[in-house]
C-alpha cells in the first residue's frame, strides 16, 4: 500500500474512533455527589472511565499491528494506544493497552517472515505479523503514517525512520514518555518479573530513567492483584529531577507512586530528632578545582558509612549493646517493696525477645507502671497507700533514667563515644572518619553521608514501623550505597526493584559506587539480573562519538554507547584568546540556537562559581537565563546556566561548555566523569570553549 492510500485508511480509522470515544464519553452519566458508599464507588469508577477516554480523545493510539494468530482466519489490525478500549456495541478490544501480553509483539518484533509468539495468560500463542505501522496522532490529527515491516515488502531502512523522527524533536522542560517508541532490549526490562532486582547499566542517553519509569506503569498492569500504586516509591537524585519527569508517569495514566530524594525520605522517617548539616563539606571538596582524589582502595567518609562493612560494625556493636542495656538492679519501690532483677530480666530478655528494641523498653516501661499500681492495690490503708505510692512513682521515675529512651541518633551518638553507653564505643572506624563525625555529632547535626546508617540503626529499633514496599525505582544508582539499598531492602517482603545508573556517570564517587557488583552481592543470584543499555537515542552520532573518546578517561571499562544514525552538525572545539573573546561567544552561541529554534540551551560550567560569573555575564548583556544550583525546585526550560553535577540527568537541544581547559579538566577519573556528564547532555548541538590549553580529555 502506498503512503497515500495507508494515510487515507488510518484518517478514517481514526474518525471512526474518535466518534466511538465520544459516544462512550456521552453515555457515562452525570457526577453523583450524594452519601450513598454504593454510588459513590459506581461513581469513581466511571470518573476513571471518563479519564482514560478524555485522554484517548487526543491521541488514541500511536500503533497499528496486523497478526495472523496461529489456527484463525486472516490477519487482524491490532491498535495500539497508552490505555485500551472495547467497542461498546460488541464488548470486543478496540484498542489495545500497550502494556498488554499481545502489545509486546509491537515492540519485539523487529522483522523478518518467520514467526513469533508470545506469552498470555492462557499459554504462549503464535502466529505470523503482517504489518508494523507506526502512527504520530496530536490533539485528534493523524500527522505521519510509518510503516515499518510490510510481509513481502523490501523493508529497507523503515525500522528506525519514525524513530528518528521522534528522536528528532525539540525538547521542553519535561521528560516524557517513550510508548510509540520503546525499543525491543528497553521492552524486556520493562516487562520483567516483578519479584527481582534489576540493576541496568545504561549509556548516557539511553533512556533508561523513562524505562524504569514504564516499568512501573506495566507492573501496575501486569500485577493489579499484587501491587499498589501508593506502595510504590521513586528515589531521585534531587528535586529539581523530580520535577523534570513528574510529568510521565500522569501520561502513563499512572498516580499516587511517591516520588522523592533519598534524603526527604530519611529526614522524615527519621523525624524532629536529627538536624541535617547545612552544607555538604565532602561533596563542596570533591567538586572543587583542587579536589584531592584518593587513592585506590582508600576509604572516604561517604563511601566508608556507606559500605556493608560499616553496617556489619553497627549490627555488632547493636546486639552488644542490646545485651547490656538493661541495668542489672533490683527495683524497690519503697522499704520492703521488691522487684527483682531476675523477673526484670525474664520480661525483658524472654517475654519481650521478638520485640525490637525500643518496643521492648516501652513494653517494660508499661509492665513497671502496671506492676506498681497493682502492689499499691494491695495495700488496704488508704493513707499508707497514697504514702507509698508518691515514694513508689518517684523511685521508678529515678529507675527509668537508668533505661534510657532509645532513638537512632543517641545510638549513633554512643556508637561514636560522644554520649555516655553501657558499652564501649565502636572501634575500628578509621580514626580521621572519627574524628569529623565526632565533631558534628557533638554539635547536634550529622551529614547526608549519615543518613543511611540513622535510618538502619532506626529499622532495627522500630522494626514494625513503615509500610511495606511492593516497588521501589532507585535512579542515578552509581551516586548511592550499598547501605541505602540494605535499608530499602527492611520495607519489602520480597526484593523489587529498579536499580539504574550509569558507572561512566560517578561523578559522586565520594559516596557512591564503583562497581555493580556492591549491590548485586546484597541479593541471592537468583534474585537479581544484570541488564545493559548500549544504544543512545539522546544525541546526534557526532555527539556520541565525541563523547565516547572521553570514556576510557573514566576508568570503568565500559564499551563505548552506540548511537542510532541521527547525524547532525559537529562537534566545535573553539580555542579563545581571552576571557572577552570566550564570553562574546558564549553570547552569540545562545542567540544563534535560540534563533535557530532551539527550545532549551544550557551553559554548562565546572562549577557553582563560575556559573554565577557567567550567569551574570549574561544577564548584564540583557539575555534572559536562569541560574541552576543545589537546591532548585524545578527546571523552567529556556537558556539555562548550570554546574555540570547538577546537569546529570537532564537533557538540552544545544549545550556549550564554556572553560574546558587543562586546569578544569585533567586527565583524572573523577574529572573525565564530568565532562562526559557535559558533553552527553547535548541533543543536537555541541559546543566547547577554551582559554589557553585544551583539557587532555579532549586528545
Amino acid at each position: 500500500m502506498d503512503v497515500q492510500s495507508a494515510y487515507h485508511e488510518e484518517s478514517t480509522r481514526l474518525k471512526e474512533t474518535l466518534e466511538e470515544v465520544r459516544q462512550q464519553l456521552a453515555g457515562i452519566g452525570p457526577r453523583y455527589y450524594g452519601n450513598d458508599f454504593v454510588e459513590q464507588l459506581l461513581d469513581a469508577k466511571r470518573e476513571e472511565s471518563r479519564e482514560r477516554l478524555q485522554l484517548l480523545e487526543i491521541e488514541p493510539y500511536f500503533g497499528r499491528l496486523d497478526f495472523h494468530e496461529k489456527g484463525k482466519d486472516g490477519a487482524a489490525p491490532l491498535y495500539i494506544g497508552k490505555r485500551g478500549m472495547e467497542k461498546k456495541e460488541t464488548g470486543q478490544p478496540y484498542i489495545i493497552d500497550w502494556r498488554a501480553p499481545v502489545a509486546s509483539l509491537f515492540y519485539s518484533f523487529t522483522g523478518g517472515d518467520e514467526p513469533v509468539e508470545y506469552e498470555a495468560p492462557e499459554g504462549i500463542v503464535g502466529g505470523e505479523i503482517h504489518l508494523k505501522r507506526n502512527l504520530s496522532i496530536r490533539e485528534q490529527v493523524l500527522q505521519r503514517v510509518v510503516d515499518s515491516y510490510v510481509r513481502g515488502g523490501d523493508n529497507l531502512g523503515l525500522s528506525d525512520e519514525f524513530l528518528l523522527y521522534r528522536l528528532g524533536e525539540k525538547k521542553d522542560n519535561r521528560l516524557r514518555d517513550i510508548v510509540s517508541t520503546i525499543q525491543a532490549e528497553q521492552d524486556q526490562i520493562i516487562r520483567a518479573p516483578r519479584a527481582r532486582a534489576l540493576i541496568i547499566q545504561g549509556a548516557a542517553g539511553s533512556g533508561k530513567t523513562t524505562v524504569a519509569l514504564h516499568r512501573l506503569a506495566f507492573l501496575l498492569y501486569q500485577y493489579q492483584d499484587q501491587v499498589r500504586a501508593d506502595r510504590m516509591i521513586i528515589f531521585a537524585p534531587n528535586t529539581m529531577f523530580l520535577d523534570y519527569i513528574s510529568g510521565v508517569l500522569p501520561e502513563l495514566g499512572v498516580g499516587n507512586v511517591r516520588q522523592t530524594t533519598f534524603t526527604d525520605w530519611a529526614l522524615e522517617l527519621l523525624g524532629d530528632e536529627v538536624r541535617l548539616a547545612e552544607d555538604d563539606q565532602e561533596g563542596k571538596r570533591w567538586f572543587s578545582l583542587e579536589a584531592a582524589r584518593p587513592e585506590e582502595g582508600e576509604w572516604t567518609s561517604g563511601r566508608y558509612k556507606g559500605s556493608m562493612v560499616f553496617k556489619e560494625l553497627l549490627a555488632g556493636w547493636l546486639r552488644e549493646y542490646e545485651q547490656f542495656y538493661l541495668p542489672e538492679l533490683d527495683f524497690e519501690p519503697w522499704e520492703g517493696g521488691h522487684l527483682p532483677y531476675r523477673t526484670l530480666r525474664e520480661w525483658f530478655e524472654v517475654e519481650y525477645r521478638p520485640y525490637p528494641l525500643a518496643a521492648r523498653r516501652d513494653r517494660l516501661v508499661a509492665r513497671l507502671n502496671r506492676w506498681l499500681e497493682m502492689e499499691l492495690g494491695k495495700i488496704a490503708d488508704p493513707k499508707k497507700r497514697k504514702e507509698r505510692s508518691k515514694t513508689g512513682k518517684q523511685r521508678l521515675r529515678t529507675f527509668l533514667k537508668k533505661l534510657p529512651e532509645v532513638t537512632a541518633l543517641q545510638l549513633y551518638r554512643r556508637f561514636f563515644g560522644v554520649e555516655a553507653s553501657p558499652v564501649a564505643a565502636a572501634e575500628g572506624i578509621p580514626q580521621t572518619i572519627a574524628e569529623q563525625t565526632k565533631a558534628g555529632l557533638k554539635k547536634g547535626v550529622v551529614r547526608q553521608e549519615d543518613l543511611a546508617a540513622l535510618c538502619w540503626i532506626h529499622r532495627q529499633i522500630h522494626a514494625a514501623e513503615g509500610r511495606m514496599l511492593d516497588h521501589i525505582v532507585v535512579d542515578e544508582a552509581q551516586d548511592i550505597s550499598p547501605l541505602q539499598v540494605e535499608l530499602y531492602k527492611s520495607f519489602m517482603n520480597e526484593p523489587s526493584f529498579t536499580i539504574l545508573g550509569d558507572l561512566a556517570q560517578g561523578i559522586h564517587a565520594y559516596r557512591g559506587i564503583h562497581r555493580w557488583e556492591e549491590l548485586s552481592e546484597l541479593f541471592k543470584p537468583e534474585q537479581t539480573s544484570y541488564h545493559e543499555l548500549k544504544q543512545s537515542y539522546r544525541s546526534t552520532l557526532e555527539i556520541i562519538e565525541f563523547a565516547n573518546t572521553i570514556l576510557p578517561y573514566t576508568d570503568t571499562g565500559l564499551p563505548a554507547a552506540q548511537p542510532v544514525f541521527r547525524s547532525g552538525e559537529p562537534v566545535e572545539v573553539v580555542r579563545c584568546a581571552g576571557t572577552d573573546e570566550r564570553d562574546q561567544r558564549v553570547r552569540s552561541y545562545i542567540e544563534e540556537q535560540v534563533a535557530g529554534g532551539m527550545r532549551t540551551v544550557a551553559v554548562i560550567c565546572r562549577t557553582d562559581e563560575e556559573c554565577r560569573s557567567v550567569h551574570g555575564m549574561l544577564e548584564r548583556e540583557g539575555v534572559e537565563v536562569s541560574l541552576i544550583l543545589e537546591g532548585q525546585q524545578a527546571y523552567k526550560g529556556g537558556v539555562s546556566v548550570v554546574p555540570v553535577y547538577m546537569a546529570k540527568g537532564l537533557e538540552f537541544d544545544a549545550v556549550l561548555l564554556p572553560d574546558v581547559d587543562e586546569g578544569r579538566y585533567t586527565a583524572s577519573p573523577a574529572d573525565a566523569k564530568l565532562l562526559y556528564v557535559g558533553c552527553t547532555r547535548a541533543l543536537h548541538r555541541l559546543t566547547l570553549l577554551h582559554i589557553g590549553e585544551a583539557s587532555p580529555l579532549l586528545g
